[in-house]
Protein backbone atom coordinates (compact mmCIF):
# COMPACT_ATOMS: atom_id res chain seq x y z
CA UNK A 1 0.00 0.00 0.00
CA UNK A 2 2.75 2.21 1.11
CA UNK A 3 4.50 1.79 -2.36
CA UNK A 4 1.44 2.55 -4.14
CA UNK A 5 0.58 6.16 -2.66
CA UNK A 6 4.71 7.12 -3.23
CA UNK A 7 4.32 5.66 -6.96
CA UNK A 8 1.09 8.00 -7.35
CA UNK A 9 2.15 10.90 -5.53
CA UNK A 10 5.20 11.65 -6.94
CA UNK A 11 3.82 11.31 -10.35
CA UNK A 12 0.86 13.59 -9.26
CA UNK A 13 3.04 16.18 -8.59
CA UNK A 14 5.81 15.92 -10.96
CA UNK A 15 3.33 15.95 -13.92
CA UNK A 16 1.02 18.49 -12.34
CA UNK A 17 4.44 21.03 -12.00
CA UNK A 18 6.48 19.90 -14.54
CA UNK A 19 7.03 23.66 -15.94
CA UNK A 20 7.50 25.46 -12.17
CA UNK A 21 10.50 25.57 -10.63
CA UNK A 22 11.67 22.66 -8.14
CA UNK A 23 11.95 25.16 -5.41
CA UNK A 24 8.27 25.75 -6.06
CA UNK A 25 7.55 21.82 -6.90
CA UNK A 26 9.06 20.94 -3.71
CA UNK A 27 7.04 23.68 -1.94
CA UNK A 28 3.57 21.34 -3.19
CA UNK A 29 4.96 18.61 -2.93
CA UNK A 30 5.88 19.09 0.98
CA UNK A 31 2.12 20.10 1.21
CA UNK A 32 0.40 17.07 -0.22
CA UNK A 33 2.95 14.48 1.81
CA UNK A 34 1.70 16.32 4.75
CA UNK A 35 -2.05 15.98 3.55
CA UNK A 36 -1.78 12.26 2.40
CA UNK A 37 0.04 11.76 5.86
CA UNK A 38 -2.71 13.78 8.09
CA UNK A 39 -5.66 13.87 6.06
CA UNK A 40 -8.75 11.81 8.01
CA UNK A 41 -10.38 11.10 5.28
CA UNK A 42 -7.78 8.65 3.91
CA UNK A 43 -7.45 6.68 7.50
CA UNK A 44 -10.99 6.23 7.19
CA UNK A 45 -10.48 4.34 3.64
CA UNK A 46 -7.67 2.80 4.87
CA UNK A 47 -9.50 1.13 8.21
CA UNK A 48 -12.22 -0.13 5.96
CA UNK A 49 -9.76 -1.59 3.70
CA UNK A 50 -8.07 -3.26 6.68
CA UNK A 51 -11.07 -4.14 7.87
CA UNK A 52 -12.40 -5.78 5.04
CA UNK A 53 -9.57 -7.34 4.33
CA UNK A 54 -9.78 -9.19 7.70
CA UNK A 55 -12.66 -10.39 7.05
CA UNK A 56 -11.10 -13.23 5.09
CA UNK A 57 -9.97 -14.79 8.27
CA UNK A 58 -13.74 -14.60 9.54
CA UNK A 59 -15.33 -16.33 6.41
CA UNK A 60 -12.28 -19.26 6.54
CA UNK A 61 -14.06 -21.39 9.54
CA UNK A 62 -16.52 -24.51 8.90
CA UNK A 63 -19.83 -24.67 10.63
CA UNK A 64 -19.65 -25.30 14.61
CA UNK A 65 -19.27 -28.67 16.30
CA UNK A 66 -22.23 -29.78 17.94
CA UNK A 67 -21.67 -31.50 20.77
CA UNK A 68 -24.89 -33.21 22.87
CA UNK A 69 -25.43 -34.96 25.93
CA UNK A 70 -28.77 -36.86 26.81
CA UNK A 71 -29.51 -38.88 30.23
CA UNK A 72 -32.13 -41.53 30.23
CA UNK A 73 -35.24 -40.68 32.83
CA UNK A 74 -36.71 -44.05 32.39
CA UNK A 75 -33.80 -46.48 31.39
CA UNK A 76 -34.46 -48.41 27.99
CA UNK A 77 -33.33 -52.19 28.92
CA UNK A 78 -31.46 -54.35 26.13
CA UNK A 79 -29.92 -57.16 26.23
CA UNK A 80 -26.21 -56.38 27.39
CA UNK A 81 -27.95 -53.93 29.90
CA UNK A 82 -29.72 -50.71 30.65
CA UNK A 83 -28.80 -47.53 28.77
CA UNK A 84 -28.14 -44.62 30.78
CA UNK A 85 -26.84 -41.49 29.22
CA UNK A 86 -26.06 -40.74 25.88
CA UNK A 87 -22.65 -38.70 24.30
CA UNK A 88 -23.03 -37.25 20.54
CA UNK A 89 -20.72 -35.42 18.68
CA UNK A 90 -21.32 -33.50 15.17
CA UNK A 91 -19.67 -31.78 12.41
CA UNK A 92 -21.11 -30.26 9.44
CA UNK A 93 -18.64 -29.51 6.17
CA UNK A 94 -19.53 -27.94 3.49
CA UNK A 95 -18.90 -28.62 -0.11
CA UNK A 96 -15.59 -29.00 -1.43
CA UNK A 97 -14.29 -25.55 -2.34
CA UNK A 98 -16.80 -23.54 -0.44
CA UNK A 99 -14.54 -22.00 1.74
CA UNK A 100 -12.29 -21.15 -0.72
CA UNK A 101 -15.23 -19.40 -2.38
CA UNK A 102 -15.76 -17.41 0.32
CA UNK A 103 -12.08 -16.32 1.29
CA UNK A 104 -11.93 -15.53 -2.80
CA UNK A 105 -15.53 -13.44 -2.28
CA UNK A 106 -14.09 -11.52 0.78
CA UNK A 107 -11.01 -10.82 -1.13
CA UNK A 108 -12.18 -9.28 -4.25
CA UNK A 109 -14.61 -6.99 -2.19
CA UNK A 110 -11.43 -5.54 -0.12
CA UNK A 111 -9.81 -5.01 -3.85
CA UNK A 112 -12.85 -3.45 -4.45
CA UNK A 113 -12.80 -1.07 -1.00
CA UNK A 114 -8.61 -0.41 -2.00
CA UNK A 115 -9.47 1.76 -4.78
CA UNK A 116 -11.22 3.78 -2.96
CA UNK A 117 -8.07 4.68 -0.98
CA UNK A 118 -6.48 5.33 -3.97
CA UNK A 119 -9.16 7.68 -5.40
CA UNK A 120 -9.29 9.51 -1.95
CA UNK A 121 -5.74 10.02 -2.20
CA UNK A 122 -6.04 11.82 -5.69
CA UNK A 123 -8.87 13.17 -5.07
CA UNK A 124 -6.87 14.79 -1.58
CA UNK A 125 -3.41 15.86 -4.04
CA UNK A 126 -6.21 17.88 -6.74
CA UNK A 127 -7.71 19.60 -3.96
CA UNK A 128 -4.88 20.47 -2.36
CA UNK A 129 -2.88 21.83 -5.64
CA UNK A 130 -6.68 23.64 -6.56
CA UNK A 131 -6.49 25.20 -3.12
CA UNK A 132 -2.79 25.81 -2.87
CA UNK A 133 -2.99 28.09 -6.69
CA UNK A 134 -6.06 30.08 -4.94
CA UNK A 135 -3.61 31.39 -2.43
CA UNK A 136 -1.04 32.00 -5.30
CA UNK A 137 -3.16 34.11 -7.22
CA UNK A 138 -4.46 36.26 -3.99
CA UNK A 139 -1.06 36.72 -3.44
CA UNK A 140 0.00 37.72 -6.61
CA UNK A 141 -3.42 39.96 -7.37
CA UNK A 142 -2.53 41.57 -3.51
CA UNK A 143 1.31 42.35 -5.14
CA UNK A 144 -0.10 43.97 -8.08
CA UNK A 145 -2.36 46.37 -6.26
CA UNK A 146 0.29 47.39 -4.21
CA UNK A 147 2.25 48.21 -7.09
CA UNK A 148 -0.53 49.89 -8.31
CA UNK A 149 -1.23 51.97 -5.08
CA UNK A 150 2.20 53.32 -5.32
CA UNK A 151 1.76 53.98 -8.62
CA UNK A 152 -1.30 55.92 -8.36
CA UNK A 153 0.31 57.61 -5.40
CA UNK A 154 3.34 59.12 -7.84
CA UNK A 155 0.25 60.49 -10.03
CA UNK A 156 -1.01 62.05 -7.14
CA UNK A 157 2.64 63.63 -6.49
CA UNK A 158 2.60 64.88 -10.21
CA UNK A 159 -1.11 66.08 -9.60
CA UNK A 160 -0.15 68.08 -6.72
CA UNK A 161 2.83 70.08 -8.32
CA UNK A 162 0.18 70.31 -11.54
CA UNK A 163 -2.46 72.14 -9.30
CA UNK A 164 0.08 74.45 -7.96
CA UNK A 165 1.44 75.58 -11.40
CA UNK A 166 -2.47 76.00 -11.96
CA UNK A 167 -1.93 72.65 -14.82
CA UNK A 168 -4.61 71.12 -13.01
CA UNK A 169 -7.29 70.99 -10.24
CA UNK A 170 -8.01 70.00 -6.68
CA UNK A 171 -10.25 67.23 -8.53
CA UNK A 172 -7.86 65.58 -9.99
CA UNK A 173 -5.82 65.11 -6.93
CA UNK A 174 -9.35 63.48 -5.40
CA UNK A 175 -10.01 61.33 -8.02
CA UNK A 176 -6.39 59.92 -7.76
CA UNK A 177 -6.88 59.45 -3.80
CA UNK A 178 -10.50 58.04 -4.22
CA UNK A 179 -9.10 55.44 -6.64
CA UNK A 180 -6.54 54.68 -4.47
CA UNK A 181 -8.78 53.84 -1.38
CA UNK A 182 -10.70 51.73 -3.87
CA UNK A 183 -7.65 49.62 -4.42
CA UNK A 184 -6.99 49.54 -0.47
CA UNK A 185 -10.51 48.08 -0.30
CA UNK A 186 -9.80 45.34 -2.97
CA UNK A 187 -6.90 44.32 -1.14
CA UNK A 188 -8.16 44.31 2.53
CA UNK A 189 -10.76 42.06 1.01
CA UNK A 190 -8.41 39.60 -0.63
CA UNK A 191 -6.22 39.87 2.33
CA UNK A 192 -9.38 38.06 3.98
CA UNK A 193 -9.99 35.54 1.18
CA UNK A 194 -6.82 34.31 1.60
CA UNK A 195 -7.37 33.72 5.57
CA UNK A 196 -10.21 31.73 4.28
CA UNK A 197 -8.47 30.03 1.53
CA UNK A 198 -5.58 28.79 3.74
CA UNK A 199 -7.94 27.66 6.52
CA UNK A 200 -9.17 25.59 3.87
CA UNK A 201 -5.72 24.30 2.95
CA UNK A 202 -4.74 23.67 6.64
CA UNK A 203 -8.20 21.73 7.02
CA UNK A 204 -7.09 19.30 3.87
CA UNK A 205 -3.96 18.88 5.67
CA UNK A 206 -5.66 18.51 8.96
CA UNK A 207 -3.54 20.80 11.25
CA UNK A 208 -4.40 23.99 13.19
CA UNK A 209 -6.20 26.19 10.54
CA UNK A 210 -3.85 29.71 11.80
CA UNK A 211 -0.69 28.21 10.35
CA UNK A 212 0.77 29.97 8.08
CA UNK A 213 1.09 29.11 4.12
CA UNK A 214 3.45 30.60 2.16
CA UNK A 215 3.38 30.13 -1.57
CA UNK A 216 5.68 31.30 -4.80
CA UNK A 217 5.93 34.52 -5.75
CA UNK A 218 5.50 34.06 -9.43
CA UNK A 219 4.35 31.26 -11.77
CA UNK A 220 5.45 31.39 -15.43
CA UNK A 221 3.10 30.14 -18.21
CA UNK A 222 4.76 27.06 -20.02
CA UNK A 223 6.18 27.30 -23.02
CA UNK A 224 4.33 23.92 -24.36
CA UNK A 225 1.91 21.91 -22.74
CA UNK A 226 2.51 18.72 -21.39
CA UNK A 227 1.29 15.26 -23.73
CA UNK A 228 -2.05 14.36 -22.94
CA UNK A 229 -3.15 10.54 -23.11
CA UNK A 230 -6.56 9.44 -23.05
CA UNK A 231 -6.17 5.90 -23.39
CA UNK A 232 -4.91 6.05 -19.69
CA UNK A 233 -8.94 7.40 -18.96
CA UNK A 234 -9.89 4.01 -19.11
CA UNK A 235 -7.19 2.86 -16.20
CA UNK A 236 -8.51 5.60 -13.73
CA UNK A 237 -9.25 4.11 -10.55
CA UNK A 238 -12.98 5.30 -10.46
CA UNK A 239 -13.26 3.12 -13.15
CA UNK A 240 -11.26 0.41 -11.84
CA UNK A 241 -13.45 -0.24 -9.09
CA UNK A 242 -16.21 -0.96 -11.32
CA UNK A 243 -13.94 -3.18 -12.50
CA UNK A 244 -13.25 -4.47 -9.36
CA UNK A 245 -17.38 -4.66 -7.63
CA UNK A 246 -17.85 -7.03 -11.13
CA UNK A 247 -15.33 -9.18 -10.28
CA UNK A 248 -16.76 -9.54 -7.12
CA UNK A 249 -20.38 -10.37 -8.46
CA UNK A 250 -18.40 -13.14 -10.38
CA UNK A 251 -16.80 -14.40 -6.92
CA UNK A 252 -20.56 -14.06 -5.47
CA UNK A 253 -21.67 -16.22 -8.13
CA UNK A 254 -19.53 -19.09 -7.93
CA UNK A 255 -19.78 -18.93 -3.73
CA UNK A 256 -23.19 -19.32 -4.72
CA UNK A 257 -23.11 -22.61 -6.68
CA UNK A 258 -20.62 -23.83 -3.84
CA UNK A 259 -23.69 -23.03 -1.26
CA UNK A 260 -26.09 -24.53 -3.36
CA UNK A 261 -24.86 -27.90 -2.80
CA UNK A 262 -24.99 -30.46 -0.48
CA UNK A 263 -23.49 -30.38 3.09
CA UNK A 264 -21.71 -33.49 4.85
CA UNK A 265 -21.80 -34.34 8.49
CA UNK A 266 -19.92 -36.92 10.52
CA UNK A 267 -21.18 -37.90 13.75
CA UNK A 268 -20.60 -40.07 16.62
CA UNK A 269 -22.86 -41.37 19.15
CA UNK A 270 -21.74 -42.82 23.07
CA UNK A 271 -24.32 -44.38 24.72
CA UNK A 272 -23.44 -45.81 28.13
CA UNK A 273 -24.74 -49.86 29.19
CA UNK A 274 -24.81 -50.56 32.59
CA UNK A 275 -24.11 -54.50 33.08
CA UNK A 276 -26.87 -56.75 34.35
CA UNK A 277 -26.53 -58.55 37.56
CA UNK A 278 -28.37 -61.30 36.63
CA UNK A 279 -26.52 -62.58 33.50
CA UNK A 280 -23.24 -63.31 32.76
CA UNK A 281 -22.11 -63.15 28.88
CA UNK A 282 -19.30 -61.59 26.99
CA UNK A 283 -21.12 -57.93 25.68
CA UNK A 284 -22.60 -57.66 29.44
CA UNK A 285 -22.79 -53.99 30.24
CA UNK A 286 -21.04 -53.11 26.89
CA UNK A 287 -21.33 -49.72 25.53
CA UNK A 288 -22.58 -48.39 22.15
CA UNK A 289 -20.50 -46.58 19.70
CA UNK A 290 -22.42 -45.26 16.91
CA UNK A 291 -20.17 -43.22 13.94
CA UNK A 292 -22.37 -41.67 11.40
CA UNK A 293 -22.66 -39.69 8.39
CA UNK A 294 -25.27 -37.35 7.35
CA UNK A 295 -25.94 -35.61 4.51
CA UNK A 296 -27.86 -31.82 3.82
CA UNK A 297 -29.31 -31.43 0.70
CA UNK A 298 -30.78 -27.77 -0.09
CA UNK A 299 -33.76 -29.46 -1.55
CA UNK A 300 -35.99 -26.31 -1.84
CA UNK A 301 -33.22 -24.08 -3.56
CA UNK A 302 -35.68 -21.38 -4.81
CA UNK A 303 -32.93 -18.71 -3.03
CA UNK A 304 -30.12 -19.79 -4.81
CA UNK A 305 -31.64 -19.34 -7.84
CA UNK A 306 -32.66 -15.84 -7.36
CA UNK A 307 -29.26 -15.28 -5.75
CA UNK A 308 -28.39 -16.41 -9.22
CA UNK A 309 -30.50 -13.77 -11.26
CA UNK A 310 -29.85 -10.65 -8.52
CA UNK A 311 -26.25 -11.37 -9.05
CA UNK A 312 -26.55 -11.41 -13.06
CA UNK A 313 -28.53 -7.86 -12.48
CA UNK A 314 -26.13 -6.60 -10.40
CA UNK A 315 -23.47 -6.88 -13.14
CA UNK A 316 -25.48 -5.62 -15.85
CA UNK A 317 -25.88 -2.32 -13.08
CA UNK A 318 -22.32 -2.30 -12.74
CA UNK A 319 -21.64 -2.39 -16.59
CA UNK A 320 -24.15 0.53 -17.02
CA UNK A 321 -22.56 2.78 -14.12
CA UNK A 322 -19.32 2.11 -15.65
CA UNK A 323 -20.08 3.35 -18.71
CA UNK A 324 -22.11 6.58 -17.27
CA UNK A 325 -18.73 7.44 -15.11
CA UNK A 326 -16.34 6.98 -18.19
CA UNK A 327 -18.61 9.26 -20.07
CA UNK A 328 -18.71 11.92 -17.53
CA UNK A 329 -14.78 11.66 -17.22
CA UNK A 330 -14.34 11.90 -20.65
CA UNK A 331 -16.41 15.02 -20.33
CA UNK A 332 -14.41 16.34 -17.80
CA UNK A 333 -11.46 15.70 -19.64
CA UNK A 334 -12.72 17.48 -22.70
CA UNK A 335 -13.44 20.73 -20.61
CA UNK A 336 -10.31 20.63 -18.48
CA UNK A 337 -7.94 20.56 -22.20
CA UNK A 338 -10.22 23.22 -23.70
CA UNK A 339 -10.02 25.19 -20.31
CA UNK A 340 -6.56 24.90 -20.77
CA UNK A 341 -6.31 26.07 -24.16
CA UNK A 342 -8.69 29.02 -23.24
CA UNK A 343 -6.26 29.90 -20.19
CA UNK A 344 -3.38 30.17 -22.64
CA UNK A 345 -4.89 32.34 -25.13
CA UNK A 346 -6.22 34.75 -22.68
CA UNK A 347 -2.51 34.87 -20.92
CA UNK A 348 -1.07 36.04 -24.19
CA UNK A 349 -4.23 38.41 -24.84
CA UNK A 350 -2.93 40.27 -21.81
CA UNK A 351 0.30 40.09 -21.90
CA UNK A 352 0.19 42.03 -25.44
CA UNK A 353 -2.67 44.49 -23.75
CA UNK A 354 -0.27 44.90 -20.78
CA UNK A 355 2.23 46.33 -23.59
CA UNK A 356 0.30 48.38 -24.95
CA UNK A 357 -1.04 49.95 -21.43
CA UNK A 358 2.44 50.23 -20.82
CA UNK A 359 3.01 52.02 -24.21
CA UNK A 360 0.03 54.45 -23.07
CA UNK A 361 1.48 55.38 -19.81
CA UNK A 362 4.96 56.38 -21.26
CA UNK A 363 3.15 58.11 -23.44
CA UNK A 364 1.70 60.42 -20.33
CA UNK A 365 4.71 60.72 -18.75
CA UNK A 366 6.33 61.94 -21.86
CA UNK A 367 3.42 64.59 -22.26
CA UNK A 368 3.77 65.58 -18.79
CA UNK A 369 7.38 66.64 -19.62
CA UNK A 370 6.26 68.60 -22.03
CA UNK A 371 3.78 70.36 -19.53
CA UNK A 372 0.40 68.79 -20.49
CA UNK A 373 -1.33 65.51 -18.56
CA UNK A 374 -5.03 64.46 -18.56
CA UNK A 375 -4.93 62.69 -15.49
CA UNK A 376 -8.70 61.35 -16.65
CA UNK A 377 -6.21 59.48 -19.09
CA UNK A 378 -4.00 58.52 -16.46
CA UNK A 379 -6.65 56.61 -14.47
CA UNK A 380 -8.29 55.22 -17.97
CA UNK A 381 -4.90 53.96 -18.74
CA UNK A 382 -4.27 52.74 -14.47
CA UNK A 383 -7.58 50.92 -14.33
CA UNK A 384 -7.12 49.26 -17.92
CA UNK A 385 -3.44 47.73 -16.32
CA UNK A 386 -4.62 46.48 -13.39
CA UNK A 387 -7.52 44.99 -14.99
CA UNK A 388 -5.00 43.06 -17.57
CA UNK A 389 -2.78 42.29 -14.60
CA UNK A 390 -5.61 40.34 -12.49
CA UNK A 391 -7.07 38.63 -15.70
CA UNK A 392 -2.70 37.53 -16.52
CA UNK A 393 -2.75 36.04 -13.00
CA UNK A 394 -6.78 34.52 -12.98
CA UNK A 395 -4.82 33.34 -16.69
CA UNK A 396 -2.20 31.66 -15.28
CA UNK A 397 -3.87 30.15 -12.25
CA UNK A 398 -6.50 28.45 -14.68
CA UNK A 399 -4.07 26.75 -16.80
CA UNK A 400 -2.79 25.97 -13.61
CA UNK A 401 -5.67 24.28 -11.96
CA UNK A 402 -7.34 22.69 -15.16
CA UNK A 403 -3.56 20.64 -15.16
CA UNK A 404 -4.39 19.31 -12.30
CA UNK A 405 -7.69 18.27 -13.35
CA UNK A 406 -6.03 16.72 -16.01
CA UNK A 407 -3.84 14.95 -14.11
CA UNK A 408 -6.44 13.81 -11.98
CA UNK A 409 -7.75 12.26 -14.59
CA UNK A 410 -5.49 10.57 -16.84
CA UNK A 411 -2.04 10.32 -14.39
Amino acid sequence: MKYIKINIKTVFVLCALCFVLSAQSQELETLIDVALNNNPEIRKFELQYKRASEKVNEVNTIPNTEFGVGYFVSEPETRTGAQRFKVSAKQMLPWFGTITSRENYISSLADAKYEDIVIAKRKLMASVSQSYYNLYANKAKQRVLTENIKLLETYETLALTSVEVGKASAVDVLRLQMRQNEMQQLKDVLSQQFLAEQTNLNNLLNRENDIIVTVVESLIMPTEDFEITTKNLALHPELLKYDKLYQSIEQSELLNQKESSPMIGFGLDFINVSERPDMNFSDNGKDIVMPMISVSIPIFNKKYKSQTKQNELEKQEITAQKQERLNTLETLLSNAINERISARISYETQTKNLKQAKDAEDILIKSYETGTIDFNDVLDIQELQLKFQMNQIESIKGYYVQSTIINYLIQ
